[in-house]
């Protein structure tokens, strides 16, 4: 496995330090599980858009009709 060197900015470096589970843990350790649970939010967020979607139209089905629109006059 190849090592390679990043630049990070000081108030970053500082954020990973206080985000590590265990004083030893490695950097790369770290970033790697960031990784992954950001993969994990991403793919579950795109889910929840995909439901959004599809009840989308349902509700304006439900929602935008005239037996509803009745109510409001009476």
């Amino acid at each position: 496995m190849g090592a390679t060197t990043i630049q990070l900015d000081k108030s970053l470096v500082s954020s990973l330090k206080k985000a590590r589970e265990y004083p030893r843990q490695t950097y790369n350790e770290l970033i790697k599980n960031m990784v992954q649970v950001f993969r994990v939010i991403k793919k579950r967020n795109q889910y929840d858009e995909f439901l959004h979607k599809i009840q989308q139209a349902k509700m304006k089905e439900l929602w935008d009709n005239k037996e509803d629109g009745a109510w409001e006059n009476a």
